[in-house]
């Protein structure tokens, strides 16, 4: 490209990923600046971004001879004077300005001594006929340090865009059907670009993005339903014909209370998927404490009654034990082989597991990432539950999946709430179902938040709870000093928790991520089994740790925590039929989005509610599990922002897929032509939940 040379191109490559023309059209300004409007010197104020100011040059004074020289020159309107000041290019500089004349300058105001003054400003004479013209909104775009020394700042970037949109003319090709285009009223692809760097007021800027964001999401949201739909016409599932034996004896006698709607509603699901004689894709959200573990052991029930085995893989020991504990006791009481395979499983039980795993004896593997170990041979594997799938990564779930001749069904599990937006986005390609209602008997968790002011009035509070009988969590955010960080550590923690409560008559379990396995397990026993009252730890009890008897979560330096996180940890509690308390402690002094979060999390127990917020706060890509997924890359669209445009991209696709799901109709074959263009040649994990 004309103006680009070698060491150009190499910048624009490593600083803003720019490679190809498409690249540099993509790279889209991100604010727009009103070149048409003139403000007066008295109306000037300190936090005001980049204006323009007309008026004549009364004086120039050039210091450029000194060290750290520079050139200043005043300027005068009608209502007043600011200073223009350069610190480079004085000689230049000083032989252009001329005494008398007015000038059109344009920069960011700034106050030094009660002055207003700008530094390096952009001039024009006034009525120069060879000054660009400069009217109407300017691209700004962003831009580096090492990019400026490369004449690569806002306006080279702009003279870039602006050469190439000359360059190719008419040549930018469309990707959208006439029926889309007119259905929608959106504009078409060309006029889209020319007016997102080169806008010819607001009412067509505002229209180019609309266009713009809606193609964004509408090739994502085609390539997940496409995905989805095309793995469903060509790849079988196993069919789990019959509701057995096992399931009803389980669900009419061993279920000590009635299932809510949400659970009934979303096992009704999962049996539909699993006779259809296509392979499931599903994933189950549930907050944390809505029963979504009794929801997989009666789909686990469902394939093991159909002659299937089914495997449940956990993200950690604990968990993967904890499961094991429960679904062992429970499968005992109907016949149902439930074996352990984690890190720790001894060579010896090994061997004897991987036997009966072989020839069908285990009807239910529980394990961690051990289980997609190539050694473990299933007779017969017909589903796989995952839980708190976003710490798995999909190639090691593809060796799970490949452990059958017919892949099995994958029902994918997480507590943590998704908003729907970033689930469309997110899990596009999966069925999702979401049991919204807890269990019967479980009162919601009072959450309060209290400042370290307040601590006597806490230590109070949990003397209280544990003389009736209760336990009590009291999680911190570091395991040891940060000079950094001025908040409080596990280790001076559990010193105060010491003192306030002494022994013999408290016990106090600690646990954190630097421990041994052995202790970590050793102390969490004492706690689950009420030896200890009192559990001093970090996050490590974030998943796994299910105490009934726990009715307080104290959560300190809740201000330094993720509203997510805050979520999971309050949801440690509660499991029993008591109140439960989450207890926020916190410094006195806030930022704003502390202070939301604290708010959000006192006001609401909703997941779903909570994650929204979340994402509002703190963008999509910072949600677990969204960053390294690659899907959070859009280059003008924002899935906080733009919701509604991303529902009406769903909205299409989804009528356009359900239609033609190979785009084999004429009238797709331009959208057929741009997914292929702008297929990711990486590895293709899609058919994988």
């Amino acid at each position: 490209m004309k103006g680009v040379g070698p060491k150009k191109a190499d910048v624009l490559r490593s600083e803003a990923k720019i490679r190809t023309y498409h690249d540099l059209l993509d790279y889209f300004p991100y604010k727009y600046v009103d070149r048409s409007k003139i403000y007066l010197i008295r109306d000037l104020k300190p936090d005001m971004e980049y204006i323009q100011v007309q008026g004549q040059i009364i004086q120039v004074e050039d210091q450029s001879y000194k060290r750290g020289g520079h050139v200043k020159a005043k300027l005068k309107d009608e209502t007043g004077i600011v200073e223009l000041i350069w610190f480079r290019g004085a000689k230049w500089i000083k032989k252009s300005l001329q005494i008398g004349k007015t000038y059109l300058i344009y920069g960011k105001p700034t106050v030094f001594n009660q002055r207003f003054s700008f530094s390096h400003p952009e001039m024009t004479v006034k009525g120069d006929p060879k000054a660009p013209a400069l009217k109407g909104l300017q691209p700004m775009y962003p831009t580096s340090e090492k990019m400026k020394k490369f004449q690569l700042d806002s306006n080279g970037m702009k003279k870039l865009t602006q050469n190439l949109l000359m360059e190719l003319g008419n040549g930018i090709p469309e990707n959208l059907s006439e029926e889309i285009i007119t259905d929608l009223k959106l504009l078409d692809r060309k006029t889209a670009y020319r007016n997102i760097h080169w806008p010819v007021d607001e009412k067509l800027l505002s229209r180019a993005k609309a266009r713009l964001k809606f193609e964004e999401f509408f090739f994502k949201q085609m390539e997940v339903l496409l995905q989805k739909e095309q793995s469903r016409q060509r790849i079988k599932g196993h069919v789990f014909q019959d509701v057995g034996e096992r399931f009803y004896d389980y669900y009419q006698n061993y279920i000590p209370f009635e299932l809510t709607g949400a659970q009934k509603r979303v096992i009704k699901e999962i049996r539909k998927d699993c006779a259809a004689g296509q392979q499931m894709n599903r994933l189950l959200q549930g907050d944390v404490g809505s029963g979504k573990t009794l929801v997989a052991f009666l789909c686990a029930l469902l394939a093991i009654d159909n002659g299937y085995q089914c495997a449940l893989m956990a993200p950690t020991e604990i968990l993967a034990n904890q499961h094991f504990e429960s679904l062992s006791e429970e499968g005992d009481k109907i016949g149902v082989n439930v074996q352990l395979l984690t890190g720790s499983t001894k060579k010896k039980d090994r061997e004897k597991l991987f036997e009966d795993l072989a020839n069908g004896q285990v009807h239910l593997l529980i394990g961690t990432h051990a289980l997609i170990e190539d050694p473990v041979v299933f007779g017969n594997l017909g589903l796989v539950i995952i839980d708190e799938q976003h710490r798995f990564g999909v190639a090691q779930r593809a060796k799970l999946w490949r452990k059958n001749d017919i892949p099995p069904h994958v029902l994918v599990m997480t507590a943590t709430p998704i908003p729907r937006t970033l689930a469309m986005t997110l899990y596009g390609d999966l069925d999702v179902s979401i049991i919204d209602e807890l269990p019967p008997g479980r009162k919601p968790i009072k959450t309060l938040h209290r400042f370290d002011a307040s601590r006597a009035e806490l230590v109070h509070f949990l003397r209280a709870e544990i003389k009736k009988g209760r336990q009590v969590y009291i999680v911190y955010p570091l395991i040891e000093e940060s000079e950094k960080l001025d908040f409080k550590n596990l280790m001076e923690g559990y010193e105060f928790i010491l003192a306030a409560f002494p022994r013999p008559e408290y016990q106090v379990s600690i646990v954190h991520g630097k421990q041994k396995a052995k202790d970590k397990d050793f102390e969490m026993k004492r706690f689950a089994e009420g030896t200890t009252q009192i559990m001093v730890a970090t996050t490590v009890i974030e998943v796994g740790v299910n105490v009934p008897n726990a009715s307080v979560m104290v959560i300190e330096s809740a201000e330094k925590f993720g509203l997510a996180q805050l979520h999971q940890l309050r949801g440690r509690v509660g499991r029993g039929a008591e109140q439960s308390y989450c207890i926020l402690m916190t410094k006195n002094k806030l930022t704003p989005v502390a202070k939301k979060r604290m708010k959000t999390m006192v006001d609401s127990n909703d997941g779903f509610k909570i994650a929204e917020v979340d994402m509002e706060l703190r963008g999509p890509g910072d949600i677990k599990g969204t960053q390294q997924s690659g899907i959070m890359n859009f280059k003008i669209a924002d899935l906080v922002a733009d919701q509604n445009i991303l529902r009406f991209a769903r909205q299409k696709a989804i009528e356009i897929v359900e239609e033609d799901p190979f785009l084999r109709k004429p009238e797709n074959l331009v959208l057929k032509t741009h997914l292929q263009a702008n297929k990711d040649s990486r590895i293709n994990w899609s058919r994988i939940s």
